[in-house]
């Protein structure tokens, strides 16, 4: 049927076989779909699609044939995991800012480091001069002090 309907619509069908196939297209429902269709099909091809007025009351319509699907309530017991994932969250924050705060106080008590200077050895640079190769040269005070 469909096929007819087609060719009906390209112009390839007899006259006598198109009056039988409009007779049959109001009858037949599923025919009827198809024949809106094509037509939609070839306004798009050509350009000329139009919304149609009527579109939101369709579209209602469709919406209103759907069936309507009834879920239970859901369980008290699915929001229990989320409590205990936000009790254990608050849980860890407490305890970590504890551990933060504890250790800052232990280590406030403590007196501050001194840096050890760095001082040449007074036997390496007295007895440079006696070493056997040249790489004693390179033992030297790293650090110099101003008016020495």
């Amino acid at each position: 049927m469909k096929e007819q309907i087609s060719a009906l619509m390209d112009g390839d069908l007899a006259l006598e076989d198109a009056e039988y196939l409009m007779t049959a297209i109001k009858a037949n429902g599923e025919a009827t779909q198809a024949w809106s269709t094509y037509h939609l099909i070839g306004d798009v091809m050509r350009g000329d699609a139009l919304m149609h007025k009527d579109l939101s009351q369709r579209i209602m319509q469709e919406i209103a044939k759907q069936p309507t699907v009834l879920a239970p309530k859901a369980s008290v017991i699915a929001k229990r995991p989320v409590l205990w994932s936000a009790a254990a969250s608050v849980a860890g924050l407490f305890f970590v800012s504890w551990m933060v705060l504890h250790q800052q106080a232990q280590h406030a008590d403590l007196a501050p480091v001194e840096i050890a200077q760095n001082v040449p050895s007074e036997y390496l640079l007295a007895h440079q001069s006696m070493a056997p190769t040249n790489a004693a040269y390179f033992i030297q005070p790293a650090a110099y002090t101003q008016g020495e």
